[in-house]
């Protein structure tokens, strides 16, 4: 079988499950994982025999593909900030909405006033891959980063990517919803969450490769109280964000402007901020 048959016979189990866009989209990106060739090359290349060992990868990953599960799942790998990170059923699946958080937090950072006194002291919440954490540490070096989960699970995630990226980051495991574990985290400058945020009565209508696979409690919150997390985000930042330091999360879209009130309430002048589908996505928040 040729290269040019084997993205074919893969184009053709996806095709069922995924409308074609999409399904040619996955289709590449585990074509260039299996065969080490990027598109261009594999068509140059497209009568070449696909040896054996990647025939089977090749069936093996379409098995797992057709049961909707992710495709960065399946690999094992999801790109965030121009970096290729390890991801599996411990942790959600990178977005490129929080790409944009993770921008506006590095401008925001690079924008402050030169002071040599000061070394910067970031805080992700919830850091799962890690993937705002390592993005910070990589654009900000000479910044201190702290990072922090409930799940150890998640965090030996973490630590696997920034060792892969080669970033020293502080690593915590604590329950942030706990206040009495707040006395474990440093005075900081700037703070970022993407936090849980979904009402559990939405997973009904979300697609399957999201609620069969990602992991719930980085995805849901209680009904009765969706804002839970930024509650106790408002409340910690209120005690520990140091003089000029500022807090960035992301939120759900039809939540935005509740969530921007739970900052303005502690204190906090508060913007939202829309992603690049116009949607209210993300929260800025900083002492009056």
């Amino acid at each position: 079988m040729t290269l040019h048959e084997a993205n074919q016979q893969l184009l053709s189990a996806l095709s069922g499950i995924y409308e074609q866009r999409e399904a040619a989209n996955i289709a590449d990106w585990v074509m260039e994982n299996v065969t080490g060739m990027q598109k261009a090359d594999r068509v140059i290349r497209k009568s070449d025999p696909a040896p054996d060992d990647q025939l089977k990868r090749l069936e093996d990953y379409a098995e797992a593909l057709k049961t909707c599960k992710p495709v960065q799942y399946v690999l094992q790998e999801a790109w965030f900030y121009g970096m290729k990170f390890f991801v599996d059923e411990r942790v959600l699946i990178p977005r490129p909405e929080t790409e944009e958080l993770a921008e506006m937090m590095i401008n925001y950072c690079k924008e402050r006033p030169n002071n040599r006194q000061e070394r910067l002291r970031l805080l992700d919440i919830g850091t799962g891959s890690g993937c705002i954490a390592v993005a910070l540490k990589k654009k900000l070096p000479d910044a201190e980063v702290y990072a922090c989960d409930i799940s150890e699970a998640a965090l030996a995630v973490a630590k696997k990517n920034a060792s892969r990226h080669a970033t020293n980051i502080s690593f915590l495991h604590l329950d942030f919803t706990d206040p009495g574990a707040w006395e474990r985290l440093p005075e900081i400058n700037i703070l970022a969450s993407n936090p849980p945020y979904i009402p559990l009565s939405e997973k009904q209508s979300m697609h399957q490769n999201v609620t069969g696979y990602e992991p719930h409690t980085a995805l849901f919150v209680p009904d009765e109280d969706p804002l839970l997390f930024y509650k106790h985000i408002a409340g910690f930042a209120a005690k520990k964000l140091l003089p000029g330091g500022a807090v960035f999360v992301e939120a759900h879209e039809l939540l935005a402007r509740e969530t921007a009130k739970v900052f303005t309430d502690k204190g906090f002048t508060a913007a939202i901020q829309k992603d690049m589908q116009g949607k209210e996505r993300m929260i800025k928040a900083v002492f009056s």
